[in-house]
């Protein structure tokens, strides 16, 4: 199944699922025309790719390809490329901000666009910080986020997801945080793009990048030691599956490529010495509201013992 699937068979018509043991309450932005975002460079420039919602420094032409759709761990739509300008893609949309946990949020375009990801905003005593990135961004939410405090970094699991991260740290004047192992698939440089390199990225309050591979060679998840018994914010590095019982690996997800031992092998290096009881994945939905550690450590397990039979 891939991630559109997940996202449209996850809940029931546009209901929020509701999780036991989590705080849930949301609002939504008006949907916003051209004119009611914060002023994003170009908007009239087409330069989005309408698949995966990833913004490109130039202009796009009908026979521009998109790299990141033509890598086998993403596609091309069935209507073939297609580039919008900013103002195409602001027409009717808004962004709903739904409370998970306390001082957590996740962020979701609506209507959805592109490969439907949310972002998620932590709050933290010594500042707020984005995880993974969302392909828009209007006054309204904008306006909210800094009622919250602002965001002082953003951190980004994978290239799938860096989609609008200049336009987002420029609005809030903050450093981008990405891997150095994924930096040849940074298609709109930002003088707030910070890479970093190794196992880990301390952050503050506790808060820590963890490199663990695998999707891609720079994938990241975001550890939250003071949520809870600890939550992790997976991106795809970890996916949460149908059942919220058990997590997925795979080095592509839309077409179901699943990864070698050793990709497993260290991530779960990575992972096992974390303490957490939470995950919340990439998608509505993707979310196993306690247990999560030892769903991670089952399905480990599970994919290390297919490879041995």
């Amino acid at each position: 199944m891939n991630r559109k699937a997940f996202l449209q068979k996850s809940l029931l018509s546009s209901s929020l699922l509701m999780v036991p043991g989590l705080a849930q309450h949301s609002f939504s932005t008006p949907a916003t025309g051209p004119g009611l975002a914060p002023a994003i460079a170009h908007p009239h420039r087409q330069n989005i790719c309408a698949t995966c919602g990833t913004r490109y420094a130039s202009a796009k032409t009908a026979e521009s390809t998109c790299p990141i759709c033509l890598d086998d761990r993403q596609y091309v739509g069935n209507g073939g490329q297609k580039w919008l300008s900013y103002d195409e893609l602001a027409k009717g949309r808004g962004i709903r901000t739904n409370k998970l946990q306390t001082d957590l949020y996740e962020l979701k375009i609506t209507p959805a666009f592109a490969i439907g990801q949310k972002a998620h905003l932590v709050l933290s005593k010594s500042g707020n910080v984005l995880w993974d990135c969302i392909p828009y961004l209007d006054e309204p939410t904008a306006t909210y986020i800094r009622s919250l405090g602002g965001i002082q970094a953003i951190a980004i699991s994978h290239p799938h997801y860096y989609s609008l991260m200049a336009e987002w740290a420029t609005a809030f004047d903050c450093p981008v945080y990405l891997h150095a192992h994924d930096k040849a698939w940074i298609q709109d440089e930002s003088r707030h793009i910070r890479l970093w390199s190794g196992k880990e990225l301390a952050l503050w309050d506790g808060m820590k990048v963890v490199h663990v591979g695998g999707h891609f060679p720079g994938s990241t998840v975001l550890h939250l030691p003071r949520h809870g018994q600890g939550t992790l914010l997976t991106g795809d590095s970890i996916y949460v599956v149908r059942d919220r019982k058990h997590v997925s690996f795979m080095y592509s997800y839309p077409n179901l490529v699943p990864l070698p031992q050793q990709a497993i092998r260290l991530i779960h290096e990575r992972i096992h010495p974390l303490e957490f009881d939470t995950i919340h994945a990439a998608f509505e939905g993707q979310v196993i509201a306690t247990g999560a550690k030892g769903a991670f450590e089952r399905s480990v397990k599970r994919y290390l013992g297919i490879y041995q039979r």
